[in-house]
């Protein structure tokens, strides 16, 4: 029986676990501190759960445009919130713990070093030592906020976003600096909520990294509902008598009761002994790996956020699955970053797959696409949604579908049906002779692929 050692249990981790043993593998997870890791804990799930509220606050503010009048003021219990989303975080990593146990995965409290490649010391919370021997290892321990030198989270009120849930009260004026996906979330939800939210963005506009069209429309919708969207990089930050200063670099300020620093994150693989047992790390941290999830070093694997390949939930449990399928002889393929749905979740959200607009405007592909304001569509009109669209990007002459873009209320759904497509090669024409359902948001899916069809003719 293959022995596999797994040192660390988000989502990486424990899907990697259930992959092996339901291959046949004897499988010891060890983790630090608790089983769904941090993404269960104080990442993914407690922060969608707290935009939870603020979509139902959304829905609440909305209500007016359907016929719909609240009576008196709408408010937020914060601390009912904060309970709900540590109650949460707690039940899922409790309902994971218990599927491990029941499929028989040996699950161990503690902290890993490599003695050598497939030889780890472990060591417990109460000091307590032992060695695990293992034919295959998955390293899989994830990442952190990234601090930044005269800016360091105090838990009070300079906060990384895992400090959120411990406030006992709403920010008065939250100052969110980087306005990349976790900035522009945060700063969306706390808007909503009720604070006075300045949005820092070092760069030319928020969310960088996704569709242009997509991010000019969503911070056009923060600065609409009130936001304060500066353009600037954070020098510092400094506590003061009420609150905090945020110093920019071109000499300004900004004031706040509280400062949240969403500037990225660090690998967890620092002190681990990986260089001296021969796994290769970058500079920055960085597991070394290739699409299979193989690292340097032969039966070493590693998965997640700690490789750096791209930090989602859904990435980093589909490099644990290949690693486990690959090293217990399955037939595999390689990880495609190209089929990776993303999604951002904003009000509106923003949910894209395939390739993007700028690998388009560069010119290094034969690209047809389409937008199609979601305003047109009969179901938003229903719901009185007046900002979103959907895009396709097709392969002329095939129709091959490339890629796509949702922003609506729910696009993390209505990405699925082009996410499909572009996994299975699908084309416009076929998704276009789809029945949709009358009405429905998904229904702008299908006439975009429509409206591409007529581009081809």
């Amino acid at each position: 029986m293959t022995r596999i050692a797994i040192v660390g249990g988000g989502p990486a981790g424990y899907e990697a676990a259930l992959v092996a043993v339901q291959l046949g593998a004897s499988v010891t997870l060890v983790e630090r501190d608790g089983v769904g890791g941090q993404c269960v804990l104080s990442d993914c799930v407690p922060s969608k759960t707290f935009i939870a509220t603020s979509e139902a606050m959304t829905a609440l503010s909305g209500a007016e445009r359907v016929g719909v009048h609240a009576v008196g003021e709408v408010t937020t219990a914060v601390d009912e919130v904060h309970a709900r989303v540590k109650a949460l975080a707690l039940a899922q990593s409790g309902d994971i713990t218990a599927r491990l146990q029941r499929e028989g995965v040996t699950l161990v409290q503690g902290s890993v070093r490599f003695l050598e490649p497939r030889l780890l010391e472990v060591t417990s919370a109460d000091g307590h030592v032992e060695r695990l021997d293992a034919d295959v290892v998955l390293i899989a321990t994830g990442a952190r906020p990234r601090v930044v030198q005269d800016a360091e989270p105090d838990g009070e009120r300079i906060l990384d976003w895992r400090q959120l849930y411990d406030l006992t009260e709403l920010p008065e004026h939250l100052v969110v600096i980087g306005s990349g996906v976790t900035g522009a979330e945060f700063a969306n939800a706390y808007l909503t909520i009720g604070s006075e939210v300045t949005l820092v963005s070092s760069r030319e506009r928020v969310l960088p990294g996704e569709d242009a069209d997509a991010a000019e429309l969503l911070q056009t919708v923060f600065e609409r509902r009130g936001m304060d969207v500066r353009r600037g990089r954070a020098a510092r930050v400094e506590r003061t008598e009420k609150g905090v200063l945020v110093h920019l670099t071109d000499g300004t300020a900004v004031e706040g009761s509280h400062a949240l620093m969403t500037v990225g994150s660090v690998p967890n693989t620092e002190g681990m002994g990986l260089t001296e047992a021969g796994i290769t790390v970058t500079e920055q941290g960085f597991v070394q790996v290739d699409r299979v999830s193989r690292t340097s070093q032969p039966g070493v694997y590693a998965a997640g956020d700690c490789t750096g390949v791209l930090m989602l939930a859904s990435v980093a449990a589909m490099q644990g699955r290949i690693a486990m399928w690959h090293a217990l002889g399955e037939a595999v393929s390689p990880l495609r970053l190209g089929t990776v749905s993303a999604n951002v979740f904003t009000d509106p959200q923003v949910a894209s797959v395939g390739i993007t607009q700028g690998q388009v405007e560069s010119g290094g592909l034969s690209v047809q696409s389409v937008t199609l304001p979601l305003a047109t569509n009969a179901r938003a009109k229903m719901q009185g949604i007046t900002d979103g669209f959907v895009k396709f990007f097709c392969r002329p002459g095939s129709g091959t579908v490339l890629g796509g873009v949702v922003v609506a209320p729910n696009a993390s759904e209505l990405i699925m049906p082009i996410s499909l497509a572009v996994q299975n090669g699908l084309t416009a024409d076929q998704i276009a002779h789809t029945f949709s359902i009358y009405p429905s948001l998904s229904g702008s899916v299908t006439e975009a692929a429509r409206q591409l069809m007529l581009h081809e003719a």
